[in-house]
């Protein structure tokens, strides 16, 4: 494929628009496929069946789906602010597919009798144009959250933000390395640099911790913390229905797509084939890559229907503490021994191979060393903890925190009924009715009974 980015703004306006409309479309159609992919995946894993009723396979059960959301009665709270509500997720499926512009699907075609790239456009920093227009899409779940004038859809709206922040902090570090090598940010050029080698195999840190962080950028689980149902309700979708809550979910699968395609393109050689495809001659040429791209790009969505039919949902501090503290770190140590080990290959000519193979090796060393050291250090934490429990002399009280909270080891806690609790009835003294010697009398009607649990 020819890299140079003048091949790029010189179409006919109406190859423009066939791009524009076959991405839309391919897009709409990959969702539908992913949806009925993941819900025969997870059945399988689960020892059901999962759709197989609409259409051969149960294939038309998506789209079924979509319409069904779309011809739903649609509840707006009376809270909302009804500007901001509408507009949410507008900007998140819009979002959703516009990052998609850049993307390379193949080399150079012929549509109608002009040669034109399998590729709506390219530009020196086509990545970075990626990062930004996912930013902007954070802004369509915070924005929903808020309009919709409940606390947990704010909650989970102000988690969202904080997640995809957080997360998109390491996939922009995992990118530095793939910008050092490629020396260009254009989507195509890094495709073309990755000929005679993938970068997911010479900058293995760097594509794990895009993996990880794509998942946390896309809210699946097992970091679908934003839509945690049993602390949310349901996220900051939870008073969207209809068709604004199917531009949601469209958004969420399209996402999908994209931190693929991304994958795809930066770590795995793009379109073109993989090995020993690419020993075939023509395996590059034509309409052949755009094959080879979709195939990576669903092996990459299996990987998130494997993870969410395995993993169980982490706890939110955990989470952001895998975030802050594991991912970004080790972010910073790679790029630095990425930067040394091109200025060492530019001055004494050193393999960067066996470079990086040595900075590996020392990186995942002192990964373990952290993560042991890590693990002794809140081990002593808890064993001071449980010490600190059983020494204490005191009663337990479980409302000492204005919240109810269980024992913890070495404390004891009495259970008292509510019943022997209550105060007893104060005895009436009578004088007797009959004569003789005075005498006190209890009534029946005000004896004081005996208590339940005497």
């Amino acid at each position: 494929m020819n890299t140079d980015l003048g091949v790029f703004g010189n179409d006919p306006w109406w190859i423009v628009v066939i791009k524009a409309i076959a991405i839309f479309v391919v897009l709409v159609l990959v969702t539908l496929f992913t949806i009925w992919w993941e819900r025969r995946v997870v059945g399988r894993m689960q020892n059901r069946i999962g759709p197989n009723r609409v259409g051969p396979l149960g294939l038309l059960q998506s789209l079924m789906d979509g319409i069904k959301l779309a011809l739903k009665e649609e509840i707006i709270p009376k809270s909302a602010y009804r500007a901001v509500y509408w507009l949410a997720p507008v900007i998140s499926a819009t979002m959703a597919f516009i990052a998609f512009a850049v993307i390379p699907f193949g080399p150079e075609v012929s549509i109608l009798g002009v040669m034109t790239p399998l590729q709506l456009t390219d530009f020196p920093v086509s990545v970075l144009y990626v990062l930004a227009v996912a930013s902007i899409g954070i802004y369509g779940i915070v924005l929903a959250g808020w309009s919709s004038g409940s606390t947990y859809p704010l909650l989970g709206g102000l988690r969202s933000s904080a997640q995809m922040i957080s997360y998109e902090l390491a996939m922009s570090m995992s990118f530095v390395a793939v910008f050092l090598y490629a020396g260009t940010m254009s989507t195509s050029g890094i495709v073309a640099a990755q000929e005679p080698i993938w970068y997911a195999i010479i900058l293995l840190p760097s594509f794990l911790i895009y993996v990880t962080s794509m998942v946390g950028e896309t809210n699946r689980a097992p970091f679908d913390l934003p839509e945690a149902e049993g602390e949310l309700v349901g996220g900051f979708h939870t008073e969207y229905s209809s068709l604004k809550f199917a531009l949601f979910f469209l958004a969420e699968y399209i996402n999908m797509v994209t931190v693929s395609a991304l994958a795809t393109t930066l770590f795995l050689g793009g379109w073109r084939a993989p090995w020993p495809i690419s020993l075939w001659e023509g395996a590059n040429v034509g309409w052949w890559p755009l094959l080879w791209f979709l195939v990576k790009v669903q092996l990459f969505i299996f990987v998130f229907i494997w993870l969410r039919g395995t993993l169980p949902r982490l706890r939110y501090d955990q989470f952001m503490r895998f975030g802050w503290k594991v991912l970004i770190p080790v972010s910073l140590v790679w790029i630095v021994v990425v930067a040394t080990a091109r200025v060492i290959r530019n001055e004494f000519s050193i393999a960067t191979e066996d470079i990086l193979l040595w900075g590996a090796g020392l990186l995942v060393i002192v990964v373990i060393g952290g993560w042991i050291l890590q693990w002794r250090s809140s081990r002593k934490e808890e064993q001071a903890e449980e010490l600190a429990a059983l020494t204490d002399d005191g009663p337990f009280d479980p409302m000492a925190g204005a919240f109810p909270v269980p024992p913890m080891p070495g404390q004891e806690f009495t259970y008292t009924s509510r019943v022997s609790q209550r105060p007893l009835a104060a005895a009436t003294v009578t004088p007797a009715v009959t004569s003789g010697p005075s005498s006190t009398h209890l009534p029946d009607d005000d004896a004081p009974k005996e208590s339940s649990n005497a």
